[in-house]
C-alpha cells in the first residue's frame, strides 16, 4: 500500500454524501416538547481532525469548517492543541460554538485556550478512537499519522459520515485509490457532505 498526498482541488472526487445511520437521539421532557428538541439538536458532534503542525490554508480551511458547524448549532470535538484543532476551536468560538478537546496528555495546561471544556485523556494516540466514536461525523483537514488513524477509526466504524479536506490519499498495489472518506472541495462542501443538515 502506499501513501500519497491529496492536493487540495476546486473539483470534487469520492463517494458524495453519507448519512449517519443509526443514530440515537436523546430528548429530555416530553416528545416534542420545545426544550426536548433544542437539546436533540444542540447534540450533534463533528469531530474535525488534522495535524498539530498544519499550513496556512489547512489553518484557514479548519477555522471556517470550525465556524459553519458552530453556526449549526454542533459541538465540535478536536484533539485540543495547536494546529488543524486550534483553528477549528477559534472558528467555532467565534460564532459563539461548544467546543470540547479531548487531550492526548494529562496535563489540561497544555490545551488550546479557547477550548470550552478540555478532557486529559493520558491515553496518547489512543483518545483518537474517543474522538471518532463520541461523534456524528468526522471532517479531517489535512493530513497527518494522526489524522489518518482517526479517520480510519470513523471508517471502520462504518456507521458516520467521514469527509476529507485536503491531506492524504491511500492507494492499492495497483495504483488505485482506496474508496473511503467523501472528498470535499472547500469548508462549506466539507459541511454538506456529512448530511446532518438539509
Amino acid at each position: 500500500m502506499e501513501l500519497r498526498e491529496v492536493p487540495h482541488r476546486p473539483q470534487r472526487h469520492g463517494r458524495g454524501a453519507l448519512r449517519a445511520a443509526g443514530r440515537t437521539r436523546h430528548r429530555r421532557g416530553r416528545p416534542g416538547h420545545r426544550e426536548g428538541a433544542a437539546l436533540t439538536a444542540a447534540l450533534t458532534q463533528v469531530a474535525v481532525c488534522g495535524p498539530g503542525d498544519c499550513t496556512e490554508t489547512e489553518r484557514r480551511a479548519a477555522y471556517e469548517v470550525g465556524r459553519l458547524l458552530a453556526a449549526r448549532g454542533a459541538v465540535v470535538l478536536c484533539g485540543g492543541y495547536g494546529g488543524v484543532m486550534g483553528a477549528a476551536t477559534e472558528g467555532a468560538r467565534s460564532a459563539g460554538g461548544l467546543v470540547v478537546g479531548v487531550l492526548s496528555g494529562d496535563d489540561r495546561a497544555e490545551a488550546h485556550p479557547d477550548l470550552s471544556a478540555a478532557l486529559a485523556t493520558g491515553m496518547g494516540q489512543a483518545r483518537n478512537a474517543l474522538i471518532v466514536g463520541s461523534a456524528d461525523a468526522v471532517i479531517a483537514v489535512g493530513g497527518s499519522w494522526g489524522t489518518l488513524s482517526e479517520v480510519a477509526h470513523a471508517l471502520r466504524r462504518g456507521t458516520i459520515p467521514v469527509v476529507q479536506l485536503g491531506g492524504w490519499r491511500l492507494y492499492d498495489p495497483d495504483g488505485e485509490p482506496v474508496p473511503g472518506a467523501a472528498e470535499a472541495a472547500s469548508p462549506e462542501e466539507a459541511v454538506a457532505l456529512t448530511g446532518l443538515w438539509p
